[in-house]
């Protein structure tokens, strides 16, 4: 069908001529209304935004000579952060000294992974990065 009787028998139906694949040959044409549809594209998406969850990061700072019910605590912190979808980003600061000790460090934060095993997987170890130690860990999948 040529394109201006394709275009008459959408005006008599009082709908839009819209290319669906212009780079055809020859190109697909579609008549609908145009501003329904785009109307009901838009609603999708906003339904589509509005359940898409948004994963946010928690940082937790351990320091080097961290006391057990402190430890306790920071700990308790992060299940209650992982059990509520969220990763979170365990750091150790080194200052002055203590930078000379890094085996101290990764024994904290291993203690710790240990620790909140039961409701994370590390998504990425103990690291050393300049004057901090950082790991993150991930919520444990439900099932």
């Amino acid at each position: 069908m040529s394109a201006k009787d394709a275009l008459k028998k959408a005006e008599a139906k009082n709908l839009d001529l819209v290319k669906i694949a212009p780079t055809a040959n020859p190109p697909v044409c579609k008549i609908m209304d145009y501003g329904k549809y785009r109307f009901e594209q838009s609603k999708k998406e906003k339904e589509n935004k509005k359940n898409q969850r948004i994963i946010e990061t928690k940082e937790i700072r351990l320091s080097l000579n961290i006391d057990t019910h402190d430890f306790d605590t920071k700990a308790n912190q992060a299940v209650k952060f992982l059990k509520a979808g969220q990763k979170v980003k365990v750091s150790i600061r080194f200052r002055g000294r203590e930078m000379a000790h890094p085996q101290i460090g990764e024994e904290t934060m291993k203690k710790f992974a240990e620790a909140t095993a039961e409701f994370c997987t590390v998504e990425k170890p103990a690291k050393l990065e300049g004057r901090q130690m950082l790991m993150f860990l991930a919520p444990v999948a439900n099932k």
